[in-house]
C-alpha cells in the first residue's frame, strides 16, 4: 500500500485510475523563504513490492534496500498547436511500453513531466511564429500511459509547465491526482510524502521558472529539504536546471546563463539540499545527459536528458541518449550500488534499450571529467559503486 501524506498525516486512500478529489490542507508552519500554502493532496494505493533492481515480485516489509529509478523529461506528444504532433492514432502506449520491464523493475519510479496533461482551458504562452512555437499539452488521457509504465513519483517544475498558465497547471494537477500519481514543483504542491511499503519518501522539486518553486532561492530550497528529512525516510529532490544542449554537457560549478536567463547553479543547489538532508538528487532540464556524483554517501544525477520526448524536440547526437537511472540505497537513503540502463530516441522519440550503450559510456566520461576526485566509480557495463570501502554514515 502506498498513500500520500502531508507531515505525517493520513488523507484520502484510493487506488490508481479511480477518482479522487484533492483534500486542500495547510502546511504545520509556513517554511522559511515560502508563506504557507494551500496544498491539494491525495493518497495512493498501489502495491508494486520488489525485492530489488530484478523483475521478481516478493513481499518485503520493509526492505532491507529499496530500488530508485529515474528517468529524465517525458513529454509524449502535444495536441498545440497542431494535432500532428501527437504520436500515429493519438496512441501514446507504443512509446513507453518497449521500456516498462525496466520502469517496473524498482520500488519506486521517478520522471520529469515536461509539459502539462489537458483538453481544454487556459491560455497559451504567446509566441510570434506557431511554426517554431514550443507550447507543449498532452492529452488528458496520455496521463494512463504513465500510470501504466509505473510511475510513482512526477516532477512538475520546469519551464512548459506554465505554458496554458495557472488554469493549465491546476488542470495538470487535476488529472494526476485523479490518476493518483504524488507530484511536486508547483507553488501550490511544493512538495509530498508518499508511503509505501512501510517507508516514507519525502519529494519536493524546483526550477527556476514561473509557476514553480523557485530553484535560485537555494537556502529555501534546502530549508525544504530539511523539513522532508525530519518527516521522511528517504528525501529525492529534483531539479531542473541548467543550460541546454550539446555544448553544455558538462557540471559547472557557477550559474549557467542560457538565452539570456539564469539557469541557476545546478552544483550549488545540489550540494545545498544534501547537507539538509537530501538522498537522492535527480536533475534534468540540458536535455542532454550529465555527470553523476557520490557527495555524502548520497547520489546526485546532474541531468538524466531526454527519456520519452515525442515530436517537438531535437533528439540528435547526445540529445537522443539518455540513462533509466537505478539506484540502490539503504532504508535511510544511503548509496549502496546502482546500475546505467542506456537507452536511445530515434526518428519521432520513444525510448528503447540501447544496445551500443552511448549513454553508459557518456555518462562515465563526464563523471570523471567533472568530478576526478569522487569516491564513485562507474564501470563499463554501467555498474555504480565506491572506489574503495571507507566508514559510512547511516
Amino acid at each position: 500500500m502506498a498513500a500520500l501524506l502531508l507531515s505525517g498525516s493520513p488523507f484520502l486512500h484510493a487506488q490508481r485510475g479511480k477518482k479522487m478529489q484533492a483534500t486542500p490542507v495547510l502546511p504545520d508552519s509556513a517554511l522559511p523563504g515560502y508563506p504557507a500554502l494551500s496544498m491539494g493532496i491525495d493518497s495512493l494505493q498501489w502495491a508494486r513490492i520488489m525485492a530489488g533492481c530484478n523483475d521478481r515480485f516478493v513481499p518485503l516489509s520493509p526492505p532491507d534496500s529499496l530500488c530508485i529509478i529515474g528517468t529524465g523529461d517525458i513529454m509524449l506528444g502535444t495536441w498545440y498547436p497542431s494535432e500532428n504532433y501527437l504520436p500515429p492514432g493519438g496512441d501514446c502506449s507504443p512509446l513507453l511500453r518497449p521500456v516498462h520491464h525496466i520502469l517496473q523493475s524498482g520500488h519506486l519510479l521517478f520522471g520529469n513531466l515536461e509539459g502539462g496533461l489537458g483538453d481544454y482551458g487556459g491560455v497559451p504562452k504567446h509566441c510570434r511564429d506557431n511554426g517554431n512555437c514550443y507550447v507543449f499539452r498532452m492529452p488528458a488521457r496520455f496521463g494512463q500511459c504513465l500510470a501504466d509504465a509505473g510511475y510513482d513519483l512526477l516532477s512538475v517544475a520546469n519551464n512548459h509547465v506554465n505554458d496554458f498558465g495557472p488554469e493549465g497547471r491546476a488542470i495538470t494537477a487535476g488529472i494526476l491526482d485523479s490518476l493518483g500519481f504524488a507530484f511536486a514543483g508547483f507553488l501550490e504542491r511544493p512538495y509530498t510524502v508518499l508511503e509505501k511499503d512501510g517507508l516514507r519518501y519525502g519529494f519536493a522539486a524546483f526550477a527556476p521558472n514561473r509557476g514553480c518553486m523557485d530553484m535560485l532561492n537555494y537556502r529555501a530550497a534546502a530549508d525544504i529539504a530539511r523539513h522532508l528529512d525530519s518527516i521522511s525516510d528517504v528525501v529525492i529532490i529534483s531539479f531542473h536546471g541548467g543550460a541546454e544542449g550539446r555544448n553544455h554537457q558538462h557540471v559547472v560549478k557557477g550559474d549557467e546563463v542560457f538565452l539570456g536567463y539564469n539557469r541557476g547553479s545546478v552544483y550549488r543547489f545540489a550540494h545545498a539540499v544534501v547537507d539538509a538532508g537530501a538522498d537522492i538528487v535527480f536533475g534534468h532540464g540540458p536535455h542532454v545527459s550529465r555527470a553523476i556524483e557520490l557527495y555524502r554517501d548520497r547520489i546526485i544525477c546532474y541531468s538524466l536528458g531526454n527519456f520519452a520526448t515525442y515530436g517537438r524536440f531535437n533528439l540528435s547526437g547526445p540529445n537522443g541518449i539518455a540513462p533509466i537511472l537505478k539506484l540502490m540505497v539503504s532504508p535511510s537513503g544511503r548509496f549502496l550500488k546502482g546500475q546505467i540502463v542506456p537507452i536511445c530516441q530515434s526518428g519521432e522519440g520513444g525510448p528503447r534499450p540501447d544496445p551500443y550503450k552511448r549513454a553508459t559510456e557518456k555518462i562515465r566520461t563526464l563523471s570523471t571529467s567533472d568530478f576526478p576526485m569522487q569516491e564513485l566509480e562507474i564501470g563499463s557495463d554501467g555498474s555504480l559503486r565506491r572506489k574503495e570501502s571507507r566508514h559510512l554514515s547511516p
